[in-house]
């Protein structure tokens, strides 16, 4: 995401309760990981037939939590952090699926691989958010 976008999804932010102190570099290497995490899991959906279901699903709720967070109009912290519970719960869903067969597939690794760093990426969004919020 260009530099004008993120200053002007700052400002916004600034006017939303309990927002404010949201760190945009943050939200950014977020938004990258679930965007690198969407791609793996499609990838890996036309690939490996066994864990096909959990990578699309994966898939979709990596792009939801993008869509969600491009979208802060109304956005409150606790809806923030629900979206970013239910992105870690179906990475880790989808990963441990992966790791299953990610000695045979490096394809399957490479999903398992993003899965982490999506989780990763949104649990230190939401650590930031609650330390931000306390």
């Amino acid at each position: 995401m260009d530099a004008m976008m993120m200053d002007m999804m700052s400002d916004d932010m600034m006017a939303m309760p309990g927002m404010g102190a949201m760190d945009m570099t943050m939200m950014q290497a977020c938004l990258d990981a679930c965007s690198a995490c969407e791609q793996a899991c499609t990838v890996c959906s036309t690939q490996m037939m066994s864990c096909a279901v959990a990578c699309m699903n994966c898939a979709d709720m990596c792009n939801t939590m993008m869509r969600t967070m491009l979208r802060m109009q109304g956005m409150t912290p606790a809806v923030m952090m629900a979206m970013l519970d239910a992105c870690m719960a179906m990475c880790q869903m989808c990963m441990d699926e992966c790791m299953d067969h990610a000695a045979d597939s490096p394809v399957c690794a490479m999903c398992a691989q993003s899965c982490k760093a999506c989780m990763d990426a949104c649990m230190a969004m939401k650590d930031a958010m609650m330390s931000a919020t306390a």
